[in-house]
């Protein structure tokens, strides 16, 4: 089942609520697509039928909700190993999970809690990320959370949290753009500089998602409506500092027609071309020459002008 190409440019999410419209269109903007392996290890019938159609026509890569890199007690092996198969099987490229806890004394509470701002919870999350790597034997990513209330007293930013926990564990990101927003408008920092610090090397995939705006104007990461156009800037944004770094559209519920989706990823993968040409013409070198600035070029062997 394997399916090793490239992850770039635009992919979405494969939902059982639209399976059937993402693999029967033809739509060249959809690049890839996301699962979720608790969706399809140790499951057959007809969800495996869709999995093994998906990934005849589509690159794969996977994206856990279980295994949270806030989470104290080691993850079972009863879960772990059948995961790996999978993903083996699978051949996503990475495996990206989630700087959270989910559950606590082998209780799973389905939702993503924030950790607190701690070095202990660096501590534990490197060291959660480190067994992931070597249980799983892939390359490891982690995803920033939204959050609506702190989750005790803080040590540091949130940024700084994250730093530390990319830096400790050498691990790759999963940025959720849209987290960022969510996070920086409910708690009050500016989004682009916090897209600033993070180091660009660390970054191999980004989600993007709509929210619910409240009317006490508190924002909820829902993944239930449209892309707001504060998100698509800051993509934007981020594109043209990170480069051709490959871009989700998450929607998980009150899906629209379909057709409504197929615009979304066709905007998206407008701002990604546009945004990461800007990004490659960034790096060409240049130099100061008496007509303008122009290209640098390598000198010739004979040491002449080219």
């Amino acid at each position: 089942m394997a399916k090793q190409d490239t992850i770039e440019g635009i992919g979405i999410g494969l939902r059982y609520a639209m399976a059937r419209q993402t693999l029967a269109s033809e739509v060249p903007e959809i690049r890839w697509l996301e699962i979720h392996p608790e969706n399809y290890v140790q499951r057959g019938g007809r969800f495996r039928h869709l999995l093994e159609q998906a990934a005849e026509r589509f690159p794969l890569v996977t994206h856990g909700l279980t295994l949270g890199f806030g989470a104290v007690e080691r993850a079972e092996e009863s879960y772990v190993r059948p995961l790996r198969d999978f993903l083996a099987a699978i051949g996503t490229p990475w495996h990206s999970e989630h700087l959270c806890f989910s559950g606590t004394d082998g209780v799973m509470l389905h939702d993503l809690l924030p950790l607190p701002f701690t070095r202990e919870a660096v501590k534990t999350a490197v060291a959660r990320i480190g067994e992931a790597r070597d249980r799983l034997e892939l390359p490891i990513a982690l995803e920033n959370v939204s959050y609506y209330a702190d989750a005790g007293p803080a040590e540091m930013s949130e940024p700084e949290f994250l730093l530390e926990v990319l830096e400790r564990s050498s691990c790759k990101m999963l940025l959720d753009v849209n987290n960022v927003f969510v996070n920086s408008v409910n708690h009050g920092f500016d989004a682009r500089a916090y897209i600033d610090r993070i180091p660009a090397e660390a970054v191999v995939q980004i989600h993007v998602a709509g929210h619910l705006v409240r009317d006490d104007d508190l924002i909820i990461d829902t993944h239930g409506e449209a892309i707001r156009e504060e998100v698509y800037s800051l993509l934007d944004y981020t594109l043209r500092r990170l480069g051709k770094v490959p871009v989700l559209l998450e929607r998980d519920q009150n899906f629209p027609p379909f057709e409504e989706l197929v615009a979304e990823v066709r905007r998206l993968d407008a701002i990604y071309r546009e945004a990461t040409a800007a990004w490659e013409q960034a790096q060409e070198p240049t130099t100061q020459a008496a007509g303008g600035v122009q290209p640098l070029h390598p000198a010739s062997g004979g040491g002449g002008a080219p």
